[in-house]
This record gives C-alpha cells, structure tokens and sequence, in this order.
C-alpha cells in the first residue's frame, strides 16, 4: 500500500469524496477507451500529487490501456514533495508520468496549440475557476470528462451580487437551496464557454459541502438538440416562498406568485442551468466501478480505507443518483414548516412520496440535507407538509 506526506501544501481530508469520485471518473475513461493511442489525464492543480496517485494505483488497475498522467503544479517548491509521492508510478508498466511546474493557463495554451488533448482533466483552483474555462475546455478531447472545482462560495449563493455579474455575468439572489443555486451558476458558465465552440455539455453530477462546490461534466462533440432550454431562469418570492422557473428562449412575464394580497415579488436569479444536475445511469456505471476495483485491486492509496469509495462519498454518490436535479425548484422542509407554525419539519421521505402519489415529480435533494424537489404547485406543496407535521398549539 502506498503512503503519501501531504507538506506545507493545501491538504483537506474532508475533500476525501472528491477525490474517490476522481477515481472512478478516471477509471471510468478507460471503458471505451480506442487502444490506437494512450489516454491523457491532467491533474492541473495537483498539490501534494494525491489525487495523481489514486488514478495511477486504483483507476488505472489493472488496465493495459497505455497512459499519459500530466501532472501539474505551479509553486515549483512543492517539485521534490510531488516527485517523492509520485515515485510508485514509475514502476507502472503503460503509464508515462509527466510532471511540470507551469502556471495552469500556460499548460493548456500549449497543449491546445500542440494539438495535445485530454481525456480528463482536474481543475481545483482557489476561488473562482471560471478566468480558465475556455483554455480548459479547448484542451479537451470530445467525450472528455471535467472535475472542476470552486472555493467562491460568496458570489454565486447570492451574498456578493456584484461579484456574480462580474464572475458569472449573472444575478444571484439568496436562496434556502444556495448550495445548489451556486451549483447550476457554474454549470451556465461552463455551457456558454463550451456553446462558443460549438461542442455540447452533459452534467455528470453535482455536489458540494457548503464549503467547495464541485460539478463534473462531459464535453461533447456537438450542442444537442433542445440543449439551450436548459439555460433560464429562478424566482423566488420570500415573502411567501413560492418558486417559479423559465427558460430563457421561452421567457415572459412571470406569473403572479402565492401572496394572497398580490404585494408579493419575485427575486429572480440567473441565468443558469436549469436542467439536470446529474445522470443516474452514469454515476450507477461509476458504483460498478468501484465495486470492480474493490475486489480486483491490492496496490492502492485508500486514504486510510480498503475501498475506493469511503462510506460517506458512496452514500452521497447514492443520494444523488436519486435526485436527478430536476425540476429546478426546491424548497427547504425547515422553511416550510416555519411558514406553516409545525412544531418542525415534516417527514421527507412521506412528503415525497405524498407528492408523487397526487401526480407530481418529487425526490429528496442529493444537494442540500433537508430539502425536497417537486413540480407540485406551491399550495399543494404546503397542504401536503402540513400533513406530516403537526400544528404547533
């Protein structure tokens, strides 16, 4: 088992379910991957080489599929740290380990002018990462998968506005579902840079501590059809809490919200991404391969685990694959039983099920503890949460 010294560079544990889940997005490249020529991966930010040396020893496994493993950090002080974690991959037969010092922008300026691309790329950066998504995404191979990584937490959950129309060229209001309205800001983002060159985005999935947010998509070759519907609108009132979305080509004038006096107003935030936030299928392909990985593999760096997939990142991986992330509207049990005076937030797994019974789409949120997702209308929504908690006296 490998061991690795994480130095004076910038080392969270808690980041652990990032990093299994890069893991598995790595492993998950070599599936259909042609054997005419390697595989690239590019831990553009690579720190103490951590996530560099999970995909060397666990993604690539067993594997033959020849790979190119690009790894990249910019403080070349950290060069002796790095190399020294490395070292197990220099043993490994069909990896070509490539380590350099370069600013990120640099890297894929060049990879892109020398016709180098990707078929994964990690990109964790402090702050916000969006001054480098055109260059990243230029990088990538159609079909390549991006993590990408945001540490600015203030502008897009609505708590710097000015920063968001700068960042984001975006209005970002304040919301209960802050965490997953930072989420689908970044997903807008990443779709208007890939939309300029032509190519199409597919969202993997989508996740966050409060703390970083993380989304992971694959670039496509071609925009598909129906895919700028997914670009819109969310508003909300707070003096009611009622929610409504638009998608942009279809935007007009909203509808009024569920202030009985009509003195209501919507708080409207966007544009973002309005569809999906994960694929079920693909992270149900990503369970399997750590399932193949745990019982096919003995060299591994398992973070203080035998298995790729700690218990808490597989209960998140599960969470959202329950939780398609659409309709975009969701709403926080705690507000709504403060709303309605319950002595507390109603049962979630009988509310959703409540829901679908009257027709409705319904699922627990994968992103944010405590919160439902629904197409119910508001009113019906508050009738059902009134039925799972009892009136306070």
């Amino acid at each position: 088992m490998a061991s690795v010294r994480p130095g004076g560079g910038f080392f969270r544990p808690d980041s652990r379910p990032a990093r299994d889940l890069s893991v598995l997005l790595a492993a998950s490249t070599l599936e259909d991957a042609s054997s005419d020529r390697p595989l690239r991966w590019l831990d553009l930010m690579a720190g103490c080489g951590i996530r560099s040396l999970r995909w060397g020893l666990e993604a690539r496994g067993a594997s033959d599929q020849p790979v190119e493993l690009w790894v990249n950090d910019g403080d070349q002080e950290r060069g002796p740290l790095l190399s020294a974690n490395l070292e197990p991959l220099q043993s490994c037969a069909g990896l070509a380990l490539i380590q350099s010092h370069q600013a990120a922008e640099r890297l894929l300026r060049e990879a892109y002018l020398e016709h180098r691309f990707f078929d994964l790329i990690d990109l964790d950066p402090f702050g916000c990462p969006n001054v480098l998504l055109q260059s990243t995404l230029q990088a990538m191979r159609f079909g390549g998968v991006l993590l990408l990584a945001s540490t600015d937490g203030r502008s897009p959950t609505g708590h710097d506005r000015f920063a968001a129309v700068r960042r984001f060229g975006a209005a970002a209001r304040a919301h209960p579902a802050s965490w997953e309205l930072a989420l689908r800001l970044q997903l807008a983002a990443l779709a208007r840079e890939a939309w300029l060159l032509g190519r199409g985005l597919e969202p993997l999935f989508c996740f966050s501590d409060g703390r970083t947010f993380r989304v992971a998509v694959r670039m496509r070759q071609r925009i598909r059809s129906g895919e700028e519907q997914q670009l819109g609108f969310l508003a909300r009132c707070d003096r009611c809490g009622d929610q409504a979305v638009q998608a942009m080509l279809d935007l007009q004038g909203w509808r009024p919200c569920a202030c009985t006096d009509g003195c209501g107003r919507w708080a409207v935030s966007g544009p973002l991404w309005i569809g999906p936030l994960q694929d079920g299928s693909q992270i149900n392909g990503l369970l399997e391969i750590s399932d193949r990985l745990d019982s096919g593999l003995s060299n591994r760096l398992s973070e203080g685990q035998d298995r790729t997939l700690a218990p808490r990142s597989r209960r998140m991986l599960e969470g959202l694959m329950a939780d398609p992330g659409q309709p975009a509207c969701c709403w926080s049990t705690g507000e709504l039983s403060r709303r309605l005076q319950l002595k507390g937030p109603p049962a979630i797994e009988p509310l959703v099920a409540a829901l679908r019974a009257s027709g409705h789409s319904a699922s627990v949120s994968g992103v944010m503890a405590g919160q439902v997702r629904t197409s119910a209308p508001f009113g019906i929504l508050l009738r059902r949460c009134a039925e799972f908690g009892g009136k306070d006296r």
